[in-house]
């Protein structure tokens, strides 16, 4: 039986260490095949995301998937693509745009710095609930919804030792619950949980911090924030705000590459 053979590269994006940052699969495609089929190599990864790219013309189509579904926007997995392409696919460039659902993002390279430009989400304050109180265990100073639901806590400490409830934190809403807190090393630090999309924590968020730096870059009055991700792997991220966009900047290392058979 003929089985269709796709290469496959995992990305530790955010880091330039091996089994720190935020881990992405990506699926090189020659042409698209079904969600269904895409959702199961997903899972199958059992990754917080596989990012899929086919190539038309000279566009690159980019689509991300966690093991629950589609997703609109995903920075750790888009490093990692551009982290594959401009080393091993076109490593003649130094730039690549990608189609997406969140439309045409850009990542270039200069030494070993990718930077993305995103688009920041809109925030709206709402009130602290019991619920997200309950779903947290912590006290919470303040709440904005985008995408996510974004908690401000009052010390980095709280963010570091913070044990969600993840059936409570489902109740929520927002697709991602981001919190966040003041660092004294670094502008902010933050955890990202996503049980809604079958991953209870996210390493390291990229589309989680087009929620948080630009709340952080309001406060601190500065368009440059370099953000902290206190999860178990860790992970930088050196954002400046522009308007409505926000520049996303990190490392990747290469863990793997193989081959996929379907």
């Amino acid at each position: 039986m003929n089985k269709t053979k796709l290469n496959q590269y995992i990305v530790n994006a955010f880091t330039d260490v091996l089994f720190k940052g935020n881990p992405a699969a990506v699926c090189i495609l020659d042409s698209w095949l079904s969600d269904k089929i895409l959702l199961k190599i997903t899972q199958e990864n059992n990754l917080s995301e596989t990012a899929f790219v086919v190539q038309t013309n000279d566009k690159y189509h980019l689509r991300w998937f966690t093991p629950n579904g589609e997703i609109d926007l995903c920075g750790h997995a888009t490093l990692a693509t551009a982290f594959v392409y401009l080393n091993y696919i076109i490593p003649n460039e130094k730039s690549i745009a990608f189609d997406t659902l969140s439309g045409l993002l850009t990542v270039s390279l200069k030494d070993d710095l990718f930077t993305m430009d995103f688009p920041v989400y809109e925030l709206k304050k709402v009130d602290v609930t019991t619920e997200m109180k309950d779903a947290l265990g912590v006290d919470i100073v303040e709440a904005y919804m985008g995408r996510d639901l974004l908690c401000i806590l009052d010390s980095k400490e709280k963010v570091h030792n913070i044990e969600p409830n993840f059936e409570k934190v489902k109740q929520l809403d927002g697709l991602l619950l981001q919190v966040s807190a003041k660092d004294d090393n670094v502008d902010c630090i933050s955890r990202s949980f996503a049980p809604k999309c079958n991953v209870l924590e996210d390493p390291v968020c990229g589309s989680g911090h087009c929620h948080i730096v630009p709340y952080w870059a309001k406060i601190l009055k500065k368009d440059e924030i370099i953000a902290y991700q206190d999860s178990f792997r860790g992970g930088y991220l050196y954002t400046k705000l522009n308007g409505k966009r926000l520049e996303i900047s990190g490392k990747a290392v290469l863990f793997s590459k193989g081959e996929i058979y379907i």
